[in-house]
């Protein structure tokens, strides 16, 4: 039996995603929940399992293709023996048919050679599917003669033969255009009718015969429909002067989250320079503990501590503005968020419940934070839920600059560049380890008084750690 697995919604409400890599390939043997293909959501790389036993008989979208939820990626040929044909369940019964999520520990039916019963669906990865309820067919509404191209429906229970299928993108023009279903995005639609390109008189190229963007600037060009575009002298680009990135997954998440952070909460920056002298000593002390062996030890741990302790101190600072009910929400935990600059763009993970660890503990989340994020493992779960972020902008070799507040957050910090400087020291001109502190707030919620006198105190724990100790 061939059945084709279908790109599912991974819980973070996506609708697309591109394929980064397959672990298979056609022919291969597959078990049930083996891990089959790495997917790049607008949030993470995340692993897909396949549902079924069998042999892969096909791959149907290629590494490095954005592919739409719902739209199938693998075909596998299972053991189960069917009525139907061997193209698999057609899309009409699909999307009538609920399936149940399997029970842990059973057997999928028909693994053995024994019939299926018809009561039994196919198994639902674990987090993925639908939920949980007892399998069923959604009622069909009544068709209507216009719906069936002038056809009366047939009575409930009668058999009649099926129609001929009917080709969804026709290679020549029809009569009537408009009773023909083309399979086409709405970019690609509203593009069609800029150029004045009737969709309906073209072969499609891309998934499932969908209709591309080149499809269409190819017939605008007078290209027959599906050939390849070809460029001619005078549009051919010139080489090495321009190059166009896609704009997708991680990059596209970050930008649409700046532009309705920075559009929709009102930005304040205050600045403050620091000599962190004393906190240099601090950490090249904290390395030769045995209590650190195992870790790294960088300055910032000792801003992650003097942030989460500013925040005990003024509350408000860690809060979210909810514009639907008009409340400000404080938040009594902190899910400290890094944000990190990695392959795939900028990521903010955060460290759950940070404010109960100690510093020991605080210094492990860290080193697991950043080592996740440059192997590219981020999950969705690890960079939602934040309450308050730190940027460290001085591993750039940078003193500082203007940080967007991460959405759902009302304030960020940014740790510049220690570097030495000359730094007045009980009147005299001393050589000193210094930085600047950059911090943005949410001014709905944080005034300028609250903003200065939480950057004052991160700024004064750092100039000498053991006030972290009198605050904590």
């Amino acid at each position: 039996m061939r059945r084709e697995f279908k790109l599912p919604d991974v819980g973070e409400g996506l609708t697309e995603a591109e394929i980064v890599r397959w672990h298979v390939k056609a022919g291969d043997a597959v078990k049930v929940n083996q891990i089959v293909v790495e997917i790049e959501t607008a949030k993470s790389i995340v692993e897909l399992p396949i549902p079924w036993d069998g042999v892969v008989a096909d791959l149907l979208a290629d590494e490095g293709q954005t592919i739409d939820v719902g739209l199938p990626i693998i075909a596998v040929n299972t053991a189960e023996a069917e009525s139907a044909p061997e193209t698999g369940v057609s899309a009409a019964q699909a999307e009538d048919m609920v399936p149940s999520p399997p029970k842990e520990g059973a057997v999928e039916p028909g693994a053995h050679g024994s019939p299926a019963p018809k009561e039994e669906r196919q198994p639902v990865l674990v987090g993925y599917g639908v939920k949980q309820g007892a399998a069923k067919r959604r009622p069909r509404k009544a068709a209507t003669p216009a719906a069936n191209g002038g056809q009366a429906a047939a009575p409930e229970g009668a058999r009649a033969e099926a129609p001929a299928p009917v080709p969804l993108i026709p290679a020549e023009p029809v009569a009537n255009p408009a009773r023909v279903a083309v399979l086409a995005k709405p970019p690609v639609r509203k593009l069609a009718k800029d150029l004045g390109v009737d969709l309906a008189t073209l072969t499609g190229s891309g998934p499932q015969g969908s209709i591309t963007r080149e499809d269409v600037q190819a017939a605008s060009q007078g290209v027959p429909a599906g050939a390849p575009a070809v460029r001619g002298p005078a549009q051919a680009a010139p080489a090495a002067e321009e190059e166009r990135i896609p704009i997708k997954g991680v990059r596209k998440m970050t930008a649409q989250a700046m532009v309705a952070s920075a559009f929709t909460a009102p930005h304040v920056t205050e600045f403050l320079q620091v000599d962190v002298t004393a906190t240099m000593e601090a950490v090249r002390r904290l390395r030769t503990m045995a209590d650190f062996a195992e870790v790294k030890v960088s300055p910032l741990l000792l801003v992650a501590k003097a942030v989460l302790t500013a925040a005990r101190r003024y509350p408000m600072v860690n809060s979210t503005w909810d514009e639907q009910a008009q409340e400000i929400v404080v938040k009594h935990y902190v899910n400290l968020g890094i944000a990190a600059a990695t392959p795939r763009g900028l990521l903010v993970p955060n460290i759950k419940d940070a404010h109960t660890k100690s510093l020991p503990e605080l210094a492990v989340a860290l080193g697991e934070l950043a080592e996740t994020a440059r192997a590219g493992r981020t999950q969705p779960a690890e960079m939602a839920g934040g309450t308050i972020t730190i940027t460290n902008v001085g591993v750039f070799g940078v003193d500082t600059g203007t940080p967007i507040i991460n959405p759902g957050e009302s304030a960020i910090l940014a740790f510049g560049l220690v570097r030495d400087m000359p730094w007045v020291v009980d009147g005299e001109l001393a050589v000193r380890k210094v930085t600047t502190l950059a911090f943005s707030f949410d001014h709905r919620i944080i005034d300028g008084e609250l903003g200065s006198l939480f950057l004052r105190d991160v700024g004064a724990m750092l100039e000498d750690p053991l006030r972290m100790l009198a605050w904590s």
